[in-house]
């Protein structure tokens, strides 16, 4: 059923300072740069940034993680010394967090192995560097057991549980690997707290997952949604909000 993340909705209240952030400091290029939205493509995943001014709003506060090539991230440490950011070890790879201007804990985890091949020689340091996907999203909820099988029922499976803290860390399946244009997540349910880099879980979060079927994963869900919500594309696209608030946007894996 579920195929990986089509796209991470955020809040946000000027575009002009999140276009300066993600587009000048990140060094991504938007795909659509509006009034009231930015699109910015990240490997398979689009971050759609959006001003409050309608349904889906996209989340406040979020925690959520990009990746990139393993060789690439003591730069991007050195980029955005300047942020004071802060850094943990997992495992075999590294990962420093920044707030964005509107509060977002952003992650850069050096979780890819393979390098980049398409470098310039001489080429600027910041000029080359490179964010592949999105491999991470937090999200607030008021019951994790809860909100952990209705997840399940999507096909995320836990993959790790919190000692401290009441926390559950979801991962998709394993197909997405077989797909080259998605990537597997992780999905971590965090009940009220700040948890690394004083992050928090996010809220009113909008997911954009895709699906084989939008229709059975939207049938799958309901029993556990609040609403079914307009999509307004006119596409391949079922939109629910669950109980706390959080909105998914089920997309065919075929029409990303």
């Amino acid at each position: 059923m579920l195929v990986g993340l089509a796209h991470l909705g955020l809040e946000v209240k000027y575009l002009d300072r999140a276009r300066s952030f993600y587009g000048d400091r990140l060094g991504l290029d938007a795909a659509s740069d509006g009034d009231d939205v930015l699109v910015y493509p990240v490997g398979p995943v689009d971050l759609r940034i959006r001003r409050p001014t309608g349904v889906p709003r996209g989340g406040l506060h979020t925690h959520y993680a990009f990746s990139a090539p393993g060789d690439e991230y003591d730069r991007w440490l050195d980029h955005l010394s300047n942020l004071a950011p802060e850094e943990v070890q997992f495992g075999s790879y590294r990962s420093l967090y920044v707030d964005d201007p509107d509060d977002h804990c952003v992650e850069i985890g050096g979780t890819d192995d393979e390098s980049r091949t398409d470098r310039v020689d001489g080429a600027d340091d910041d000029a080359s560097l490179s964010l592949t996907g999105i491999f991470e999203v937090v999200l607030e909820v008021t019951d994790l057991d809860a909100a952990e099988r209705r997840y399940g029922e999507l096909g995320f499976e836990v993959v790790d549980r919190g000692d401290d803290r009441r926390r559950v860390r979801l991962r998709g399946p394993g197909e997405a690997r077989e797909r080259s244009s998605y990537r597997p997540f992780d999905l971590e349910l965090w009940e009220p707290q700040l948890g690394l880099a004083d992050a928090h879980g996010g809220v009113h979060v909008e997911l954009g997952l895709a699906v084989d079927d939008p229709d059975a994963a939207a049938e799958t869900f309901s029993a556990f949604a609040c609403e079914s919500l307009p999509t307004g594309s006119g596409g391949d696209e079922r939109r629910l909000r669950d109980p706390d608030g959080h909105v998914l946007t089920f997309v065919g894996a075929e029409s990303e």
